[in-house]
């Protein structure tokens, strides 16, 4: 049996003036990491990945080279991505939850019995909701976020997301995961209060302006592969140590293959992109509490690791 293993990228540029990244393999990510320099098999992850089915089988062999100890903080995102698509409301719980917030004049139970039912037509037939976001928003696993000055309502979405391995382009969902690679930790945040635009209603969501701000990504700390993630993590969010998200994939609407298979229907998935699968319940919004400068999330997923992130107010003059 193959001793379970990651992917990262450690920065060696501690105490210098240098902007220096390099590949590594990564053991024991939850007790003492150790990792191994993958530099001289390729430039990055993500060139790694281009390679996936010849580097695989090697990268089983030099798990056993993953000897120096690793610093967490030397850390940053495993990849840059090429493409992002995300899953929305793909979660039966979250869904009704915000459901609930978003009906205040309604009787409750009858908002949790619609909905419900809404959610169940879905997963019997239904599609998935399936958005892009930016890579300029992605940042490391223990980076602070800024919080952008012209909204108080920042919210938290921790999400397991899906990194692809081998090209997909018209799938089917029994083929799927055979085009994965392996999964990281992704925090999708989103401005509450630019979701749909009240000078537009009639065009519904507007994800660019709400989930796209510099750092509203979080990604990683490692990318861990397929076969060593178990079928059904779960996915925890603590903000200042209490816990406000923690719920297994088994409460996803439509599983890793659906997504991957309808997100290939109409775009060619490359090596290298993300598709993020989607928020459980327990997000700021559900709680009534969004983030404060000062506030620490702590997320984690099943056999991926655990990020940090700290929350910090805009400069002073940012622009609203």
């Amino acid at each position: 049996m193959v001793a379970p293993f990651a992917l990262a990228t450690v920065s060696t540029a501690r105490g210098t003036a240098e902007d220096s990244e390099v590949p590594a393999l990564v053991v024991d990510i939850d007790g003492s990491p150790r990792w191994h320099d993958l530099s001289g098999t390729a430039p990055s992850v993500h060139a790694l990945l281009r390679d996936w089915d010849a580097v695989l089988p090697r990268l089983r062999d030099l798990a056993a080279e993953a000897k120096t100890p690793l610093d967490t903080e030397d850390l940053r995102a495993p990849l840059a991505p090429g493409q992002i698509l995300q899953a929305g409301a793909n979660y039966r719980t979250h869904v009704i939850d915000l459901a609930v917030k978003h009906s205040p004049d309604r009787p409750e139970d009858e908002v949790r019995a619609e909905v419900g039912a809404l959610m169940d037509r879905r997963i019997t037939g239904g599609e998935p909701y399936i958005f892009i976001g930016l890579t300029s928003s992605v940042t490391g696993p223990y980076d602070d976020v800024v919080l952008p000055a012209y909204s108080q309502q920042h919210d938290w979405e921790l999400e397991l997301a899906v990194v692809i391995g081998r090209e997909a382009f018209q799938v089917d969902s029994a083929d799927a995961l055979a085009h994965v690679a392996g999964y990281t930790i992704a925090n999708d945040l989103t401005t509450r209060d630019l979701v749909f635009r009240r000078d537009m209603p009639e065009i519904g969501s507007d994800w660019f302006r709400a989930k796209n701000a510099p750092g509203f990504t979080p990604l990683g700390p490692y990318l861990v592969p397929a076969e060593f993630v178990p079928e059904h993590p779960r996915v925890r969010l603590d903000l200042n140590g209490e816990v406000m998200q923690d719920e297994s994939t088994k409460d996803m609407i439509f599983d890793v293959a659906a997504l991957v298979a309808a997100a290939s229907r109409t775009a060619v998935l490359r090596p290298g992109d993300l598709l993020l699968t989607g928020s459980p319940a327990g997000n700021g919004m559900a709680h009534g509490r969004f983030l404060r400068a000062g506030d620490v999330m702590t997320g984690s997923v099943t056999g991926l690791g655990t990020q940090r992130t700290r929350v910090v107010a805009p400069k002073t003059g940012e622009d609203a």
